[in-house]
């Protein structure tokens, strides 16, 4: 994992509360009254004794005042630091412009221009959209107009307290570690955040036109396997208050399905997310209120994207009840109904990338329709990472990349996950079998006949604060030191630390037993998390089931979770 590290520190390494009170005699009126407000003195601890990171998905944190938050000035310094990169590494070709992108959370907007107020600052313009779109949008565009590089202010699918800052590579990708460590060096250069231009230069900050969503929207529809054939399909969609509601709508129109029903509670943009929990999609709550109303309109399937719109959940009505797909299942049904359409586009190059924690489903159908399959760590920047080297290699040829976390993308119009592509292409899935008298479901059962039944489970557990990243730290090492505490069946260890192949280093333990089922362990790359990856095959699901509960009962007693 790449650190980034926002440090306002001066000189020699400095306690928690010399670099609060440092906050405390240069901030803004508004920041130091959030300051002067905490009581709880292990909450300032907990904002000023580290720095926010760069993990899988960029750097992300809770909104609010101190070094360890997202605020204005952690976003001034890092992009000053983005600046003053491409300044050095890519002077003549800075004319082409960053591309910034932002979605519905709070203060998205604000420190969106926050970002392009100091990038047309240093000199360079800016391409900014008007109004929020998703993350795939932004893959997109910073390709389509040719930009050398992309911002996009988004948390996914974190909880509403959350905010992030990603950056992308002028192939519209996430950037990667090789990337990312050298971006670092030039923000560790930054000093004294309150002297950081950010006035901005109106002349270089110029506003993206909706042509652009448009051929957005165009590029997905490429990938329509139906082009508008598609049967009578009643569609329960919902943006969970986020980016997707406008390019989702309007790819499903463009491909026919005209009996689309959206969540009206849930249509609009709200950084609060006020009628979830959470606005994930992995999270079967979620998707509670578009359940609710496919009930009341008998809807056949039921969408819903998270606030950028790069993942996906559904529900899909099965002998008269709603039931929701996982992620691997989900992505398994794509592979088999993609590739069994695209038959005839196939060749050998043909490859599909999925990350080291996804399931085998969709592995096994690949192969069996004769496709190279690649694994790459977790985090979609790796699939996007392989798009743009296969660009160049004359043995693969990119065809569908996915990860178990909800996250597809077919087609190269974006180099990151797309909810808007897998959208049309899991309603157009359901149209075709609708068609056939089956459900998902059904043709999941007849995919398990044939390459075998697979339990796909994630378990997370929350650690915040100080204690809880030791805690994470310690279970870790202990795993490292003394596996067999935890699993003593397993076949084989592989411990990523130290990189395995040709994959970077990452802080991840996968365990793969004598039937091939696997057990993966790592720290959330975004979150205060760690969590525990289930893939086991078994006859049927009560048995693969009992086990995978009785290793979770064995974890969650060692490490007295």
């Amino acid at each position: 994992m790449s650190k980034l590290s926002i440090n306002s520190l001066k000189g020699a390494k400095m306690s928690y509360r010399d670099t609060f009170m440092d906050w405390l005699s240069w901030c803004d009126e508004e920041t130091r009254n959030e300051l002067l407000a905490i009581e709880d003195e292990r909450e300032i601890k907990d904002r000023f004794y580290r720095d926010l990171e760069f993990g899988t998905g960029g750097m992300r944190g809770v909104m609010g005042a101190g070094p360890n938050r997202m605020n204005k000035y952690i976003i001034r310094k890092a992009t000053k630091g983005l600046a003053d990169y491409l300044l050095a590494k890519r002077k003549n070709e800075v004319s082409r412009g960053v591309v910034i992108a932002y979605d519905s959370r709070n203060h998205s907007h604000e420190f969106a221009l926050e970002a392009a107020h100091v990038l047309s600052s240093a000199g360079i313009p800016v391409k900014i959209f008007p109004e929020l779109q998703p993350t795939p949008v932004l893959s997109f565009t910073v390709k389509y107009l040719h930009a050398i590089a992309g911002i996009v202010i988004t948390a996914s699918h974190n909880p509403k307290e959350y905010n992030g800052y990603k950056v992308y590579d002028e192939f519209g990708d996430q950037i990667v570690p090789a990337i990312a460590n050298e971006l670092i060096k030039y923000v560790e250069k930054v000093k004294d955040i309150q002297d950081i231009i950010a006035t901005g230069d109106d002349s270089k900050i110029e506003y993206i036109g909706e042509n652009v969503v448009d051929a957005f929207v165009n590029a997905v529809y490429c990938q329509s396997i139906l082009k508008g054939k598609v049967g009578p399909l009643r569609i329960v969609y919902t943006p969970l208050h986020g980016a997707g509601n406008k390019p989702v709508r309007k790819i499903l129109t463009k491909a026919g399905f005209d009996d689309v029903h959206i969540v009206k509670e849930q249509e609009l943009p709200d950084g609060n997310f006020s009628t979830v929990k959470s606005p994930n999609p992995e999270e079967h709550n979620a998707l509670a209120l578009g359940l609710k109303l496919a009930e009341k309109v008998d809807a056949d399937i039921v969408i819903g994207t998270d606030p950028d719109s790069d993942r996906i959940g559904v529900g899909v009505l099965h002998k008269n009840r709603y039931k929701l797909l996982t992620g691997n299942q989900i992505g398994a049904l794509l592979v088999n109904f993609v590739l069994a359409m695209k038959q005839q586009q196939l060749n050998y190059k043909s490859t599909l990338i999925k990350t080291v924690v996804t399931g085998e489903l969709g592995a096994d159908i690949a192969k069996d329709k004769g496709l190279q399959v690649v694994e790459t760590l977790t985090g979609f920047k790796y699939i996007g990472e392989k798009i743009t080297q296969y660009m160049n290699d004359p043995l693969h040829e990119f065809v569908m990349g996915y990860e178990e976390s909800y996250g597809y993308l077919i087609g190269t119009h974006a180099q990151d996950k797309d909810a808007v592509v897998a959208a049309l292409l899991i309603c157009e899935m359901a149209s075709f079998y609708k068609a056939q008298g089956k459900t998902l479901f059904d043709i999941l059962e007849l995919l398990y006949k044939k390459y075998g039944y697979y339990y796909d489970a994630l378990d997370s557990y929350t650690l915040k604060g100080i204690d809880g990243n030791e805690k994470i730290h310690l279970i870790m090492t202990s795993l490292r030191n003394n596996s067999k505490n935890f699993i003593d069946d397993f076949q084989d260890k592989i411990d990523f630390i130290d990189g395995v192949d040709d994959l970077p280093k990452a802080d991840m333990i996968k365990y793969i037993l004598p039937d091939k089922s696997w057990i993966a362990v790592r720290p959330s790359g975004t979150e205060p998390k760690i969590k525990i990856y289930y893939s086991i095959k078994d006859t049927n699901q009560v048995c693969a089931q009992k086990r995978k509960e009785n290793y979770k009962k064995q974890f969650e007693s060692i490490f007295e979770l």
